[in-house]
């Protein structure tokens, strides 16, 4: 063999000598690598963890743009003493009216006015008593259903009348914004009809726009 063909052999002999030399070691470096990726992970998903609202304990945040709350009456129409006995006295003989229709239907309802007060019985329920509370300018209500409650004239959508004052009431529980009417044919099946409605709610004093 000549002398490049030798030193050529022994080259490669070399170097397969180191390959084999090395290669454990690689393997060895193998499973510490492996241990170290965990921790990585870990320290990779930690910070997530602390956002805002995703935690138990941490309020929810506030919405950028909250909607605005619904318009609510808070003050009674201004009417003077003898508006007030005109209107309470509309609406109570127009209510003791729709009583005594229901009445007829159902030999078990009774209803008495006398007074400024009146008392509807309507079993199973109870008694319901509605009075004029003129030092307030209201109308009160006792219900067996809902509690005692107290009402106020108030005028709605006045403006949009061709005449001042023109506007259309009702008797109105303030703290809720509730009307008398409503509560009567919810609770006792007492419609106050559309025309009969609008003849007891009408301000007085002031004539029908043409």
């Amino acid at each position: 063999m000549s002398a490049p063909s030798v030193s050529r052999v022994l080259r490669q002999a070399t170097r397969a000598i180191s390959r084999s030399r090395n290669y454990p070691s690689t393997t060895r470096g193998l499973p510490a690598f492996q241990r170290a990726t965990p921790a990585t992970a870990r320290c990779f998903s930690a910070p997530s963890m602390r956002r805002a609202g995703i935690m138990p304990d941490t309020a929810d945040p506030s919405p950028s743009n909250p909607e605005p709350e619904a318009h609510k009456v808070t003050a009674p129409t201004e009417i003077s003493d003898d508006e007030y006995h005109e209107l309470a006295d509309r609406y109570m003989d127009h209510l003791c009216e729709k009583a005594e229709q229901l009445q007829e239907t159902r030999e078990e309802v009774d209803v008495e006015f006398s007074a400024g007060v009146m008392n509807i019985y309507l079993p199973p329920a109870g008694t319901y008593v509605v009075n004029k509370q003129p030092p307030n300018k209201q109308l009160w209500l006792s219900s067996p259903i809902s509690g005692p409650k107290r009402y106020d004239w108030v005028v709605a959508n006045e403006s949009m009348h061709h005449k001042e004052g023109g506007g259309a009431g009702d008797w109105i529980y303030l703290r809720d914004g509730s009307s008398l009417t409503e509560l009567l044919r919810k609770e006792c099946g007492i419609s106050m009809d559309v025309d009969g409605e609008a003849e007891a709610t009408k301000k007085p004093g002031v004539d029908a726009v043409e």
